[in-house]
């Protein structure tokens, strides 16, 4: 698949996936949406890999890996789901874009990390500031969004912290593998969830919502994971980075546009911090080195000729 292709698949996908978690999810049962959507996707990815005459690893590493993932996946998509019911996509799409910065504060406490620089705690700072922002507008609204933002933040955080657990086994698994292994794993977590959240044992769904199921399976938990990690290995990180300031301004707009949803000026307020946060965090190593280039090229300028 050309390189440009599968960026473009992330950026649609990523935009359109937090609408459509809120419309699987509006019948009013948000585990037997997600769990119908993971074994959608489980059982699709099998077939794909069956086709390609492949198995799934199940050594001890390799397991180790698969359980790693089932907190960013099993954790973060049921936390998601739930706060799907009261939280505007668009700001999902918000608080999930700050996984880099979470995941580098994850990194300061373990071993072996690399040190965050100035304009990483700046963007950390800033992110804090605005997470501040849309949460002092719930408190003061009295709304119910206060939980549900917590459960956002909640989820990003073991997104983030699953994801550097799987770094860490480093079990060599591609894509595919590692996505049925993570999904295998926890498909069991959301089946029992689901037999004690009291929901009906017949998965109640509009067909705005069935529709929102089939896509998230195929397209937001195989394809756009698959295209994913294609660009990570073709592309630099900077580049790849910039899908996290792309679509939660997308999917902010889709919300209004088509699901009618008008955050407040000052959520809105906090987005945007957030957002140049995110810009800060990524890019100021790219930035970093463009002004040091630049005085190196004047110091030579400078310097006489021998």
């Amino acid at each position: 698949m050309p390189t440009a292709a599968a960026y473009l698949i992330v950026v649609l996908v990523w935009a359109t996936t937090p609408l459509a978690i809120k419309w699987s999810a509006e019948a009013g049962a948000p585990v037997g949406s997600v769990m119908l959507r993971m074994l959608i996707a489980f059982l699709a990815g099998m077939v794909v890999l069956l086709l390609m005459r492949r198995r799934l690893r199940r050594d001890t590493r390799a397991m180790k890996s698969y359980a790693a993932a089932v907190p960013g996946v099993f954790g973060a998509m049921a936390l998601s789901y739930h706060a799907s019911m009261t939280l505007p996509s668009g700001m999902m799409s918000v608080i999930f874009g700050m996984a880099p910065l979470i995941s580098g504060l994850i990194l300061q406490l373990l071993p072996g990390a690399v040190k965050l620089r100035r304009w990483h705690w700046f963007g950390c700072t800033l992110g804090v500031a605005g997470l501040a922002v849309v949460f002092a507008d719930s408190l003061v609204l009295g709304s119910d969004q206060l939980p549900a933002l917590l459960m956002m933040l909640l989820a990003v955080t073991l997104f983030s912290g699953s994801g550097i657990t799987v770094q860490r086994v480093a079990a060599g698994l591609g894509p595919l593998e590692q996505t049925l292994g993570a999904l295998g794993l926890s498909l069991p977590c959301f089946f029992i969830l689901w037999l004690i959240s009291g929901e009906p044992m017949a998965v109640p769904l509009s067909a705005r919502g069935l529709w929102s199921v089939l896509y998230l399976a195929l397209f937001g938990s195989l394809l756009g994971f698959l295209c994913y990690f294609l660009i990570l290995s073709r592309l630099t990180a900077a580049t790849v980075a910039l899908v996290t300031l792309i679509t939660p301004i997308l999917a902010l707009g889709l919300g209004m546009t088509l699901n009618q949803e008008q955050p407040s000026s000052s959520m809105l307020a906090g987005a945007v911090l957030i957002l140049v946060a995110l810009g800060a965090y990524l890019f100021g190593d790219r930035l970093a080195r463009l002004k040091a280039a630049r005085e190196r090229t004047a110091e030579l300028e400078r310097s006489p000729l021998d």
